[in-house]
């Protein structure tokens, strides 16, 4: 892959944050209220005290938003949103598929072959009913190889985990018949380039300061939100 289509692939991730990402983020985190927590009483007097050094309402606000929104809420939204991805991934890698349960074909930069590849957000990301779909897409595709004549081996057929490093006992299953590509390993196979990960993931945050995006002021707000519904309540 030529350094040209590296950067059109990095400049549409950052696009996908700025769309998808980010927006979503931002709508999460504004719209959160206290009773969008199922506050353990027995846990948050502590962590407010662990995290801040004490039990004051803005303390437990902060040990209620900060794990929320920087945690879970983004987590939740990349996952659901990584079909886009995907999608925005074929088409400026020019390598779109239009075999049913295959995301995306490609020549391998390592093997010099031409992959057909079913992507998955992260390395825990798949349950044991997944194995069955992945691998039933594959028993499909060698089927169809066999009448229209594709030359296909057993490793032709992957699939390929945007990020992580150790893959799940789903991911294994699979792994033993067909290729796993995790995270770094993965993006090397598509770009050739050992580093492309690392790029492409430091290139993400750089969207919230090229953007001008100020998240430390909007988190700040919420908690004094969140602060104020504690103290109106006689706290938690």
């Amino acid at each position: 892959m030529t350094e040209e289509q590296k950067r059109v692939i990095i400049e549409s991730g950052k696009n996908y944050f700025r769309t998808s990402i980010i927006p979503n983020h931002i709508k999460n985190l504004q719209k959160l209220r206290l009773k969008d927590f199922d506050v353990n009483p027995f846990l948050i007097n502590y962590l407010a005290a662990f995290l801040c050094g004490d039990t004051a309402p803005q303390s437990m606000a902060k040990a209620l938003v900060y794990p929320r929104i920087l945690g879970t809420s983004v987590n939740t939204s990349f996952g659901q949103n990584i079909q886009i991805f995907i999608s925005q991934l074929a088409q400026v890698a020019g390598c779109a598929s239009g075999i049913d349960g295959i995301d995306i074909e490609f020549i391998d930069a390592l093997d010099g072959r031409k992959k057909y590849c079913q992507c998955k957000a992260g390395s825990q990301t798949i349950n044991k009913d997944d194995v069955d779909t992945i691998l039933g897409h594959f028993k499909r595709l060698i089927g169809k190889a066999r009448l229209d004549r594709i030359p296909l081996q057993m490793d032709d057929m992957i699939v390929g985990v945007l990020y992580g490093e150790r893959i799940s006992a789903n991911y294994k299953t699979i792994a033993t018949t067909y290729p796993v590509y995790c995270g770094a390993e993965f993006w090397e196979h598509i770009t050739g380039d050992k580093t492309f990960y690392y790029q492409l993931a430091k290139a993400f945050g750089e969207v919230v300061e090229e953007d001008g995006i100020n998240g430390s002021s909007l988190i700040l707000q919420k908690v004094e939100d969140i602060a104020m519904e504690i103290t109106e309540k006689g706290g938690l």
